[in-house]
């Protein structure tokens, strides 16, 4: 006899049977055993959580000879006939390819006929979504008023798509996703069974692998046993056969990112590829890993947000030391966005190698959140920076510094004006039409002799004329600022080259930042950045 996938060989045949759906169960039954059985369910949630077994046990016990507490006893005749699929009066019908008017009105004149065996004559629709308009509309009728003895089972993954009309004549039923533990305790049942010996630590990852979905888990489950047929599967044979990364290497890679080592970072990365690993399950794994991450910064019982074992935590609690929450939120942005990117992409690997180097290099960045890492950056190096002893200079500090003095302005920005520099985007983005595209091609500057703080908005387009005394304008852009940073700013609008203030020097970021910690910091400039 041929082999049969685990997901089949165990698919629950009674209602006692069926794992994390205690809610829908418990009311199946209930209407069974007290004979308040409904003529059209639909049961809704995603992949493998139960819908179409459920839908089958239901059918079994509608017309079950001799049920047991509202299941099925799979003794009778019937119970045997619908398990093996002969019965008559058990009609399944997939929706993706039978999604026609005509079918549908086969439907119709079939349940004219009373069931030659058994009580129900029930028709499960799988995937009812996928039913044309025409389809639908043909259902109705049929789906209100039934005759007593046809029952209708609608199971889709996109409840949305159906229409309300029909909805509103089904018991409906949502299938939550089934938690981890539920699907462990499960697989650790079906391993006894099957006589195969495997790691705790193996099994629960298998069953997160399942995202919720039991048939998945046992299809995962049933791909690493074939590999290691007949041996232990333990941990490190689950990561090998899945393509999965272990957090040990996570760990690793999280700490060069976070000493900025672009170099180091590479090499990691080319070690998980050279070893087989997918990099859309790394670029997600990697990102849940600094979710748990995050949860332990800021959480005050990390213990009961996630689930992962003592090891781990210590390791996630001592890493939570060494960055800030706003730092962990702008990596977990910049992989979330990668995961959406890569799902399609035919060079994966470049974009995952830019991904990291924008986590080591946050001067990549101009949003908020790359200004506060570029802080920390800027803190590490000055902790790290040897202090100097005795006051005198050397004659290369004097040098650098004649130099720094050189290209400084007379007077530093204020630091109003460098905070709103630093959310120029932001704030820029906030506003609409012609003035959004004028504003995000200006260069906001501050007069560099007098230090006013006053922010000189200067246009590099002429449209720009149009404005520079417009009222509306400025005012829209001063509220957009107060809302953003607290600061209220006098702004005056001009356009280059038709103007006569000749003093207006740039506002960076980096100089506020040196400015703040009244320290001399070596900064390294961004070799495509025009000098000024």
């Amino acid at each position: 006899m041929s082999y049969t996938a685990l997901y089949r060989k165990f698919r629950p045949d009674n209602f006692a049977d069926v794992k994390g759906q205690d809610h829908i169960v418990t009311t199946l039954t209930n209407q069974i055993k007290h004979n308040r059985i409904g003529h059209a369910y639909l049961f809704c949630g995603t992949r493998g959580t139960g819908k179409t077994t459920v839908a089958k046990i239901l059918a079994k016990a509608v017309n079950c000879e001799h049920p047991v507490n509202g299941s099925p006893c799979n003794e009778c005749a019937m119970c045997k006939a619908i398990q093996a699929g002969t019965a008559m009066n058990v009609i399944e019908i997939d929706a993706a390819s039978n999604n026609g008017v005509d079918n549908i009105r086969e439907i119709r004149e079939e349940v004219s006929y009373r069931p030659t065996e058994g009580k129900y004559k029930v028709y499960i629709i799988d995937e009812v979504h996928m039913l044309s308009t025409g389809a639908f509309n043909a259902l109705l009728k049929t789906l209100e008023e039934p005759p007593s003895y046809v029952m209708f089972i609608l199971a889709t993954t996109e409840a949305h798509k159906i229409p309300i009309t029909i909805l509103s004549r089904c018991q409906r039923y949502d299938f939550h996703r089934i938690t981890i533990d539920t699907i462990a305790a499960r697989l650790d049942e079906l391993l006894k069974v099957e006589g195969v010996t495997a790691e705790e630590k193996a099994v629960r990852y298998v069953a997160k692998a399942g995202d919720g979905s039991m048939r998945d888990a046992l299809s995962l489950l049933d791909q690493c046993i074939a590999f290691y047929l007949g041996q232990e599967l333990t941990y490190d044979k689950v990561l090998e056969v899945l393509g999965a990364v272990d957090t040990e290497v996570f760990s690793k890679l999280l700490r060069k990112v976070i000493q900025g080592d672009v170099t180091g970072s590479i090499h990691i990365l080319e070690e998980l590829i050279v070893g087989g690993r997918e990099l859309s399950q790394f670029v997600g794994d990697f990102t849940w890993y600094m979710r748990n991450l995050l949860l332990v910064k800021t959480s005050e019982n990390p213990e009961e947000a996630i689930d992962v074992s003592s090891e781990n935590m210590k390791l996630l609690k001592e890493e939570s030391t060494m960055l800030e929450a706003e730092t962990l939120m702008r990596y977990i942005r910049i992989f979330s966005d990668l995961s959406n990117q890569i799902r399609y992409a035919t060079q994966k690997r470049v974009l995952v190698e830019i991904a990291l180097i924008k986590l080591c290099r946050p001067a990549m960045e101009t949003n908020l959140d790359s200004v506060l890492d570029r802080l920390r950056v800027l803190e590490q190096r000055i902790d790290e920076r040897p202090v100097q002893q005795g006051t005198s200079a050397t004659g290369a500090d004097t040098a650098v510094t004649a130099t720094a003095a050189k290209k400084a302005p007379a007077k530093a920005a204020p630091e109003d004006l460098q905070k709103i520099v630093a959310g120029w985007r932001v704030i820029t983005g906030q506003t609409t039409g012609m003035f959004k595209q004028m504003l995000q091609k200006s260069v906001p500057k501050y007069n560099g002799e007098t230090g006013e703080p006053i922010l000189y908005v200067e246009f590099q387009d002429f449209l720009g004329q149009s404005y520079v005394d417009n009222p509306e304008a400025k005012k829209e852009l001063q509220d957009i600022i107060i809302a953003q940073t607290g600061k209220t700013v006098e702004i005056q609008m001009l356009v280059a080259n038709q103007h006569q203030h000749t003093n207006l020097a740039n506002i960076t970021v980096d100089q506020a930042i040196k400015d703040n910690i009244h320290m001399d910091v070596v900064i390294e400039e961004d070799p495509d950045e025009p000098l000024e």
